[in-house]
């Protein structure tokens, strides 16, 4: 099946009885499967009027008992941005996919581009803190789906799962696994009772529980700043509370959260990082110098964000250099520029989208690096 196909599959394999979306290529297909395999198993999709409309349809659901996720590309991801930031600061757990194309506006809807990384981490605004995963292929489209909706029942927030055109249009075998073997996160609720229970009280983990809608609970539910019982609390030390926490609790668990791939690490020269597609053609690429005998190491994120700032910068130490390869003109080459200092040459191998890397092109680029 092909990537879209495979993140729908992962979807209602991870538990999403919900869906609310709005069609924009490249990301339609998962939600039209979405429309005629949701009823089927007592599930739910609704098109919306908009993406806006959809990104808050699914905070509504999930605060109902649901697990649910929205779908959309660049243009429709922009509009979802306030959605986000609210499902951050309501502690939603949500999952939202975005299948990106060449941008800025309407740019390439149907050909390739990884354009909306820093716009993921960065775009709504206020301080807070994202889970973010690249899939590279099909298989991992349906694996990495699952785990968005772990992580988000886990640690309340919304995920993303930051596929690519290529990705969601490739044609490639999956697996899926009988359904006794995937390993799913429970959504975590309060054993307090109604009346003794404060939403935002005797924090576990950083995470608090969530109660279940109709037993009786009455929860206020707001994007304004809280305090522990959940009502608005307009002052400075109510603020540097809460923020505080939304933030560390997603940076205490970096390890937990962070996944990379990697090969021919320990006595690289030069290590080349990359994620999504421009994984595939990078892999090729470091193959390629290695049969020339070079030393090249090969680094790809699973885990965009949150980024891997501990593992770049203890593996600057030792190194010449970072190639850095993905279809923007910048993005997370400046992350990894941040963490690596002085220590390594950050270099990318840029483009505006519509089109994957040459690996010859990458091969360039390490050339360089070590002339």
């Amino acid at each position: 099946m092909d990537g879209d196909s495979a993140c729908c599959e992962g979807a209602l394999a991870g538990g999403c009885r919900f869906v609310a979306g709005y069609p924009i290529t490249p990301s339609t297909e998962v939600v039209e499967l979405m429309a005629r395999r949701l009823p089927k198993i007592g599930g739910l999709f609704i098109q919306m009027e908009d993406e806006i409309a959809s990104s808050i349809a699914i905070s509504g659901a999930a605060w109902a008992g649901a697990k649910t996720m929205t779908v959309t590309s660049g243009p429709g991801f922009s509009l979802m941005m306030e959605h986000i930031g609210y499902a951050v600061m309501t502690e939603t757990p949500c999952v939202f996919v975005n299948v990106q194309r060449g941008g800025p506006s309407t740019g390439l809807p149907t050909l390739p581009g990884q354009q909306d990384m820093m716009q993921v981490r960065w775009g709504s605004h206020g301080d807070y803190e994202v889970i973010a995963l690249a899939p590279n292929s099909p298989q991992e489209c349906f694996d990495l789906t699952i785990q968005c909706f772990n992580f988000a029942e886990k640690y309340r927030l919304p995920v993303f799962l930051m596929m690519d055109e290529c990705v969601g249009h490739m044609m490639e075998k999956v697996v899926i696994p009988p359904a006794d073997e995937i390993e799913l996160e429970p959504r975590r609720y309060t054993s307090q009772k109604p009346g003794e229970y404060y939403p935002y009280n005797d924090l576990e983990n950083l995470v608090p529980k969530m109660i279940k809608a109709g037993d009786g609970y009455n929860v206020h539910i707001t994007g304004l700043t809280h305090d522990h019982r959940g009502y608005p609390a307009m002052n400075a030390a109510a603020q540097q509370k809460l923020v505080e926490r939304l933030v560390k609790k997603i940076r205490d668990a970096a390890n937990d959260i962070i996944m990379v791939e990697s090969d021919e690490l320990d006595d690289a020269d030069v290590i080349v990082v990359s994620y999504g597609i421009s994984s595939r053609v990078a892999s090729r690429a470091v193959r390629l110098a290695r049969e020339r005998g070079h030393k090249i190491g090969n680094l790809r994120l699973i885990t965009v964000w949150p980024f891997p700032e501990s593992l770049i910068e203890e593996l600057s130490q030792r190194i010449k250099a970072f190639v850095v390869v993905e279809m923007n003109m910048g993005q997370i080459v400046r992350e990894v520029q941040r963490c690596a200092g002085s220590r390594a040459l950050t270099v990318g191998v840029l483009n505006a989208g519509g089109a994957v890397h040459k690996p010859e092109e990458i091969l360039e680029r390490i050339l360089g690096v070590l002339s």
